[in-house]
């Protein structure tokens, strides 16, 4: 299996996407926040905001997590 988001080679998470599909989700994630920018208007409504914020990020923590190495603490590899 070929994971889209490698762990991290120091701490815990993900690193960089490794393949196609890994960046397809990141532009993704980024295309969508720029248009909840336009759509939602955060300097009027704030709170809404935040929570679409809020809402993306989970989802792309969840794929992430399916789709990623599985994340543990990682202190790097010693020289």
């Amino acid at each position: 299996m070929t994971y889209w988001f490698p762990a991290k080679r120091y701490g815990w998470g993900w690193s960089y996407p490794t393949t196609w599909q890994g960046w397809a989700v990141i532009a993704g994630y980024v295309a969508l926040i720029g248009l909840g920018i336009f759509a939602i208007r955060p300097a009027q409504r704030p709170g809404l905001f935040f929570a679409y914020l809020v809402f993306l990020t989970a989802v792309l923590i969840a794929i992430c997590w399916a789709k990623g190495e599985p994340p543990r603490w990682r202190r790097g590899k010693r020289s």
